[in-house]
C-alpha cells in the first residue's frame, strides 16, 4: 500500500485533499449548527445595545445642550438686570426676547423658553402659552424643586397658539450674584414629539419598539401614545430587574416573549428600554441552519469534482513550466507566458509576467522622472527671474505715469504691483488679516478702473482682528466670483460687501453681493461640488477627474479645499444665494490656528 501511494502523485494528492477538505467541512457544519442560536442572539443583542447607545448619546447631547444654555442665561447680565429692576424696561425686555428666540430658533427640540420674574416685570417667553401644566407640578414637587439647583419635570401639556403640545421642562432658579436671593425662575421646555423622533428614526427592529422613561419610571416617549405619562409597571407588569444603568432582561407580554435591552442617562436618571421579539432569533436561526446545510452540501460536491479535475491538469502545467524555465535566457527580455490556472503554479508564472511588465514600467518611469526634473529646474529658474523682472518693469511704468502726471494709471499700476507682490510672497501661505484685506482692496481698485460705475465695494473689518493670522488669498477669489458671476451679469450697478468679525474662538468672514444670484439647480450643483471636496484627498479616480472637467465654480472649490486642508472640516465655505437678489459666502477660521507672526 505504501509503495502504491509513493509511485503516484495523483494518489497522494487525492488522499491529502480528502482529509484537508471533506473532514473540516463536516466538522464546521456540525459546530455551526450547534452555535447558530447563541451567536445570532448575541449579535442581535449587541446590535440593539449599540442602537440604544446611539439614541442615548443623542438624548444626552440635547440634555447637556439645554443645561448649558440655562447656565448661560442665568449668568447673563441683561437677565440679571431685568429681574433685578422693580420697573420694567421695554428696550431690555425686547432685547431679552430676541436673545431667547435666537437660542431656540435653530433647536427644533426646544418648544419654549420662559423666564418668570419674581417682581412685577412681564414674563419673558419664546412661545405664547395660554395654559400650562407646569405650575401644578411645581407645587406637587415643591420640596424636590426648591432643594435642587435644577429639576427636570415629568411630562405635561401646554396650550400654545400652535395647538396642544406635550413637553418636559428643565426648571432652575435665577439668583442674584451679589445677594444670592431668588430673582425668578427659568424653564426650558423640550418638545416631546421631537424627542420621540430620536426613537422612531434610530432604525430599531421593525417588529420591536423602544420607550423612554423618566426618573420616576413614567413613560415619556414610545411607540404607543396611550402609554405616555403612565408608570412602566402598569404598562409592562411582568418587567423586572431594570435597576442597573444598562443591561439585558426578558419579558413575557401576553403570549409574546421579548428580549429587553435598557441603557440609562445618568445626567437626568432617564432610561431607554428596547423590546426585541424572540421570534426574530428563531427565524434567523432557521435561516442560518438552512444556509449552512446547503453550503456544506455544495462544498462537498465541488470538492469531489475538483479532486478529479485537479489530478488531470496539475501535472501538465508543471511540465510546461519546467521546459519554459529551462530554456529561458536571463540576458534577454522576459517574455510573457500564458496563464491558465490560479494555483501556486499559476501564481509563479503570473509573478514572472508581472516582473517583466514592472521592469518596462520602471524604465519608462525613470525617463519620465528625468524629464520632470529638468522641467522643474527650468520652472525654478523662471520663478527666480520673472518676479524680479516684473516688479522692476511695473515700477518703471509707475514712475513714467507719475512723471506724465497720469495719477489714475500710476495708482492702478501701483495696486497691480502690490497685488502681484502679495500673491507671490516668496511662497508664504499665511498672512495677517490686514494684508489679506489690502490685497482684496487692490484687486477691487483695479477692477473698478476696468469696469467703471459697474459696482461699489465696502469693507467692514473688526479693527481688533487686523493683526490676526490667516491663510492668504481667500477673499480675492470670492470677490472675483461675486464680480464675474453676479455683478457683471446685472444691468444695473451692484454692491459687494466684505465683513470680518472677531469672535471668541474664531474669525468669521462674509462676502455678499447684490448680483443676479443663482437658481436652485445651479446652487444645488455647487453644493454638490463642495460636498465632493469634503471627501478624503488622495489618488483621484477616473470619475473624480470627470467631475473636475465639468466643475463650474473652480475658484470657489479651490478656496474651499484650501480651507479644509489647513483648518479642518468645520472651516469650509457656506454658500447661500437667491435668484435676482444676490449671493452670500461665509467661512470661519479658528483663532488658535496660526497666532504666530507672519
Amino acid at each position: 500500500m505504501k509503495r502504491w501511494f509513493a509511485k503516484s502523485l495523483n494518489r497522494k494528492l487525492s488522499l491529502l485533499i480528502l482529509f484537508a477538505v471533506v473532514l473540516p467541512l463536516l466538522t464546521m457544519g456540525t459546530v455551526s449548527y450547534r452555535i447558530a442560536t447563541s451567536v445570532t442572539e448575541d449579535k442581535a443583542k449587541e446590535a440593539g445595545m449599540n442602537t440604544l447607545r446611539q439614541m442615548t448619546d443623542k438624548l444626552d447631547f440635547v440634555i447637556q445642550d439645554v443645561e448649558n444654555m440655562s447656565i448661560f442665561l442665568i449668568g447673563q447680565r441683561d437677565v440679571q438686570a431685568y429681574l433685578g429692576k422693580e420697573e420694567s424696561d421695554i428696550n431690555l425686555y425686547s432685547q431679552l426676547i430676541g436673545t431667547l428666540w435666537n437660542l431656540s430658533y435653530s433647536k427644533k427640540y426646544i418648544a419654549n423658553i420662559t423666564i418668570t420674574p419674581k417682581n412685577s416685570n412681564p414674563v419673558l417667553y419664546t412661545t405664547t402659552i395660554t395654559n400650562s401644566g407646569l405650575a401644578p407640578l411645581l407645587q406637587q414637587y415643591e420640596t424636590t424643586n426648591k432643594s435642587a439647583p435644577k429639576w427636570w419635570s415629568p411630562l405635561y401639556d401646554i396650550q400654545t397658539s400652535d395647538g396642544l403640545r406635550k413637553v418636559i421642562s428643565l426648571v432652575r432658579p435665577i439668583r442674584d450674584f451679589s445677594l444670592f436671593k431668588t430673582l425668578g425662575t427659568l424653564s426650558f421646555s423640550l418638545d416631546q414629539s421631537e424627542i420621540e423622533h430620536y426613537l422612531t428614526d434610530a432604525g430599531w427592529e421593525t417588529s420591536g419598539f423602544v420607550v423612554l422613561v423618566d426618573a420616576n419610571n413614567r413613560i415619556i416617549a414610545g411607540s404607543d401614545r396611550k402609554w405616555l405619562m403612565k408608570d412602566m409597571s402598569d404598562v409592562f407588569p411582568n418587567l423586572h430587574g431594570l435597576t442597573e444603568t444598562s443591561g439585558v432582561s426578558n419579558l413575557l407580554q401576553g403570549m409574546h416573549p421579548y428580549t429587553v435591552l435598557y441603557n440609562g442617562l445618568p445626567r437626568v436618571g432617564w432610561k431607554l428600554v428596547g423590546f426585541i421579539p424572540t421570534e426574530i432569533y428563531q427565524k434567523q436561526n432557521g435561516f442560518v441552519l438552512t444556509v449552512t446545510a446547503v453550503t456544506i452540501l455544495i462544498a462537498l460536491l465541488l470538492a469531489m469534482a475538483l479532486v478529479i479535475y485537479f489530478l488531470r491538469w496539475v501535472t501538465n502545467p508543471l511540465m510546461k513550466l519546467t521546459k519554459y524555465l529551462k530554456d529561458l535566457n536571463p540576458d534577454e527580455m522576459i517574455p510573457t507566458f500564458e496563464v491558465k490556472s490560479v494555483d501556486e503554479v499559476g501564481l509563479l508564472v503570473h509573478s514572472y509576467n508581472k516582473l517583466s511588465d514592472r521592469i518596462s514600467r520602471l524604465k519608462d518611469q525613470v525617463q519620465l522622472n528625468e524629464a520632470m526634473k529638468k522641467e522643474a529646474d527650468i520652472m525654478a529658474l523662471q520663478a527666480q527671474i520673472n518676479p524680479h523682472f516684473l516688479y522692476n518693469t511695473l515700477s518703471s511704468i509707475h514712475w513714467i505715469a507719475l512723471m506724465n502726471k497720469d495719477r489714475q494709471i500710476a495708482e492702478m499700476v501701483g495696486a497691480l504691483s502690490d497685488f502681484l507682490r502679495f500673491s507671490l510672497n516668496k511662497g508664504e501661505e499665511f498672512c495677517v488679516v490686514q494684508q489679506e484685506v489690502s490685497h482684496a482692496r487692490n484687486y477691487a481698485y483695479i477692477q473698478a478702473i476696468r469696469f467703471p460705475d459697474q459696482f461699489e465695494i465696502e469693507f467692514f473689518i473688526d479693527p481688533e482682528m487686523t493683526q490676526s493670522v490667516m491663510l492668504k488669498l481667500l477673499l480675492q477669489p470670492l470677490i472675483e466670483n461675486s464680480l464675474i458671476h453676479g455683478i457683471q451679469k446685472k444691468k444695473t450697478k451692484g454692491h459687494i460687501y466684505v465683513h470680518g468679525e472677531l469672535r471668541e474662538h474664531d474669525m468669521k468672514f462674509v462676502v455678499e453681493d447684490t448680483g443676479i444670484g443663482m437658481d436652485e439647480v445651479k446652487l444645488r450643483d455647487i453644493h454638490g461640488q463642495l460636498a465632493l471636496a469634503n471627501q478624503k484627498l488622495g489618488i483621484r479616480s477616473e470619475a473624480d477627474e470627470e467631475r473636475k472637467k465639468v466643475m463650474t465654480s473652480y475658484g470657489l472649490i479651490n478656496v474651499h479645499r484650501r480651507l479644509l486642508l489647513h483648518y479642518g472640516a468645520g472651516a469650509g465655505l457656506v454658500l447661500e444665494s437667491t435668484l435676482g437678489t444676490g449671493t452670500r459666502i461665509t467661512f470661519l477660521i479658528p483663532r488658535e490656528r496660526g497666532e504666530s507672526s507672519v
